[in-house]
């Protein structure tokens, strides 16, 4: 009894310290955020200054037009119709993508794990696919999202009833499911491809991802998804923690394994499927950002998690002002995460299994 009443102050100071160590470091990032999207939204073929986007920005906010009153009417119409939608998109989408990553590194005890283990991606493109080979456009804009969406989640279920079995979910069976459904889809892509002929090129740069004429729509739908999705992953974030240890070790400790696999999941797989529905397919956001952030934070998901939903969020924004504003001529953003994510990966698992080698006895 006295030990526990010993052990209770150190406890308490002991979270204090966590959440005053998580406060700084995702206010540092959440400012570093926001003066990335502010140098974003300056930059492009029209440049606005520094001034002139803030006062724009807090114009709108606020309500006050006569903040712009003395402005050009062409400097807000570009930075609130034509670039903040884009800018706020790319973000959302590299958050949303990354604090998946995270989760299913966390749930499958896979540190290749990412967004696309589970064959979402797959199932997006082949939806994708479907609807720009038949020339779906009921929703006007809107339907190869939808069936990209669609495609994905078709595919979460289809892998989830697949891996099932009498003892519940296991990650070696969801891998395992997801790479077959996966390679599964992928050939249907191609086939689809062999098929399109003419709109096979519309196929293919949907396929490499695009930020461009995105909307408020779209960065309402994902901010909602994603800000949703994130709660519930902090709820279970302690959840999380526990079940690295083993399900045994967690169950032994009140943790529902089975219940809180199957949530965190669903979770991050409808988020992944949201974001790619609406970006494209856009690799290595999901698998690096989490393994640079625990350089930073180390393993607690009560730190990686909002750490790595700033850092997807600052990542992916970059590389999408590199080839909206920076590159003499745009290309797929899908195509740069690759170029910049795949050197850089390489990198930190090399310095990775260096400090292996060097603890090694």
């Amino acid at each position: 009894m006295t030990n526990g009443s010993a052990d209770q102050p150190a406890k308490q100071m002991r979270i204090h310290q966590l959440r005053e160590a998580v406060g700084i470091q995702v206010l540092l990032m959440a400012a570093a955020l926001f003066l990335t999207i502010v140098v974003s939204t300056r930059l492009g073929f029209l440049t606005v200054s520094f001034s002139d986007v803030l006062r724009i920005i807090t114009a709108k906010l606020t309500g006050q037009a006569s903040l712009i009153g003395d402005m050009d009417a062409l400097l807000p119409v570009v930075v609130l119709e034509v670039r903040l939608p884009r800018i706020l998109c790319a973000a959302i989408v590299g958050a949303g993508l990354a604090v998946s990553g995270a989760v299913f590194q966390g749930i499958l005890l896979n540190p290749l794990a990412d967004p696309y283990t589970l064959g979402v991606s797959a199932g997006a493109a082949f939806g994708a696919s479907i609807a720009i080979l038949l020339n779906l456009g009921f929703l006007g804009f809107y339907s190869v999202p939808l069936f990209a969406f669609i495609g994905a989640a078709a595919t979460l279920f289809f892998v989830i009833t697949l891996s099932s079995s009498g003892q519940g979910l296991s990650s070696n069976n969801l891998i395992l499911s997801g790479i077959i459904v996966a390679a599964i889809l992928s050939a249907g892509i191609s086939f689809l491809k062999y098929l399109a002929d003419e709109h096979v090129s519309v196929i293919i740069f949907w396929l490499m991802g695009s930020f461009a004429s995105r909307t408020w729509a779209d960065v309402s739908l994902t901010a909602v998804a994603v800000g949703i999705g994130f709660l519930v992953m902090m709820f279970h974030a302690r959840n999380l923690n526990l079940m690295s240890l083993g399900n045994r070790t967690a169950s032994s400790m009140g943790v529902d394994t089975s219940r809180v696999m199957l949530v965190l999941l669903i979770t991050a797989s409808v988020i992944a499927a949201l974001c790619v529905s609406v970006s494209g397919i856009i690799g290595f956001v999901g698998l690096l950002v989490p393994h640079m952030v625990r350089l930073i934070t180390g393993p607690d998901n009560r730190k990686l998690l909002p750490v790595s939903l700033l850092a997807g969020a600052i990542l992916l924004l970059g590389a999408d002002t590199i080839t909206r504003a920076v590159l003499p001529s745009e290309i797929p953003i899908g195509v740069l995460t690759a170029l910049i994510g795949g050197p850089v990966f390489c990198y930190i698992f090399w310095k990775r299994q260096k400090m292996l080698q060097g603890n090694a006895p």
